[in-house]
């Protein structure tokens, strides 16, 4: 079961032609008839529709009852979610919204609502989310799987239901991140105050962050970033960016990314539109060439096995990762194992020519902050593609057998919960063939 998620066309309930009704109680929380109606719109719009008009608003009811018999236990368990974490999350999906529709104005023409009367409106909702997560992760916070538990459940799966697992690659990389001089940094600051001091004299500044940006998602809008709330930008941006007025051009910003001169456009309440030009002060061909050569004497040590890769990590690496032996991180698993298709496709080329225990020649790279280096890979270990055994992939069949555990303890709760909790569904939905027993006998 998965918590309903609400969209801003929640919001914009003229679209739902029908008059609101109460479609279910749960406790004292009731879900709305355009509540539902809303959430079906969103849907079919997002084109994830499956089944009959009927069965799938079902479904989104059962979704709602769901939540908001969290929520109910919430109130019973006097959990509270502070306004500062619902503001926080209300203003990082304002944000992701404000930036799908290209401008503040264009999302607040689309919903005839200000971005106050949105966020407002929005406010109970996420809440109401936050709440229900919470409730959520305490009920399955002590659900654990026993290695016999792990192998039970992997023996109770019908042979041809086995799924088949692709050829998934370890890899470990050293890295080595040369500096960048003071003199590269005093050449990037020189030439971004010229180009400070052209457009204060009348200069476009889209124009010229066009030209010399090296922002490569702003730069071809002329350096706009769209709206962002506070909390968003790198810190050091942020403080100097929500001081500026309109039109206005700060001073020289340092971050991680570089240097940056920023201009604001226009601000609206917790929201700033401002442009920028960044430019990075990049590691001169002298100290790449320097940090190449190192890594080749590197790779010659742990070729001849006079040190092993990871001792050569802990004692050479400069990557962020070095703490935990340099293993390369997937970003969409949070694992250490990658299937082909998730590998960076630099990486990709190199390892594909590795076989397992080899290590590459040096090859350059970007940091996490774009910053050149150069580093040696290690291909720890690939896996053939197979169907899932105990032996290889106990790691993957034990989370599928937690998963399964947390479901029949939510399953559990909910069946308890909803037969002391009181639950009235509306005479639109009984006929609805709901997973749960909601419609009490």
């Amino acid at each position: 079961m998965v918590l309903a998620t609400f969209s801003l066309l929640s919001v914009k309930a003229q679209q739902a032609q029908v008059i609101d009704q109460i479609a279910a109680l749960v406790g004292r929380n009731m879900i709305l008839q355009s509540d539902i109606e809303n959430q079906y719109i969103n849907y079919r719009m997002q084109g994830v529709i499956k089944g009959s008009a009927p069965e799938v608003k079902c479904s989104i009811l059962e979704d709602m009852l769901f939540q908001k018999l969290l929520v109910a236990q919430a109130e019973v368990d006097s959990i509270v979610v502070d306004d500062s974490q619902v503001n926080a999350e209300l203003d990082r999906r304002i944000g992701t919204f404000i930036n799908q529709f290209g401008s503040q104005e264009k999302l607040e023409q689309y919903y005839n609502k200000s971005i106050t009367e949105i966020k407002s409106e929005l406010f109970s909702v996420i809440k109401e989310q936050l709440l229900a997560q919470q409730v959520q992760q305490q009920i399955i916070a002590d659900v654990t799987v026993t290695p016999s538990e792990v192998k039970s459940y992997f023996r109770s799966l019908p042979k041809d239901s086995i799924p088949q697992i692709k050829t998934e690659y370890v890899i470990q990389q050293l890295v080595k991140n040369p500096p960048v001089s003071v003199e590269e940094k005093i050449r990037v600051k020189e030439q971004l105050l010229e180009l400070r001091k052209r457009i204060l004299k009348g200069e476009n500044f889209s124009t010229l962050a066009i030209l010399y940006s090296e922002d490569p998602g702003s730069a071809k809008k002329g350096g706009e970033l769209g709206f962002y709330g506070r909390g968003q930008l790198y810190p050091e941006f942020e403080a100097v960016a929500f001081k500026l007025k309109e039109g206005e051009v700060s001073d020289i910003v340092e971050t991680e990314a570089g240097y940056h001169i920023i201009q604001m456009i226009e601000r609206k309440g917790d929201y700033v539109n401002v442009r920028h030009i960044l430019l990075v002060p990049k590691v001169s061909p002298t100290d790449l060439m320097k940090a190449r050569k190192e890594l080749d004497s590197v790779a010659l040590l742990i070729r001849n096995d006079s040190i092993s890769f990871d001792d050569a990590v802990a004692k050479f690496s400069d990557g962020e990762n070095k703490n935990n032996g340099g293993y390369l991180i997937n970003q969409y698993t949070g694992g250490t194992s990658f299937e082909a298709e998730q590998l960076d496709p630099q990486v990709s080329f190199v390892v594909d020519k590795l076989k397992v225990g080899e290590i590459s020649n040096p090859v350059p790279m970007k940091t996490d902050k774009q910053k050149d280096a150069y580093r040696i890979l290690y291909l720890k270990s690939k896996t053939k593609p197979h169907r899932a055994n105990l032996e290889e992939d106990y790691p993957k069949i034990q989370q599928w057998a937690l998963q399964q555990k947390q479901k029949q303890v939510i399953d559990e709760w909910v069946n308890d919960k909803s037969q002391s909790t009181y639950v009235r569904i509306g005479d639109d939905f009984k006929q609805c063939s709901f997973h749960y027993n909601w419609l009490k006998k």
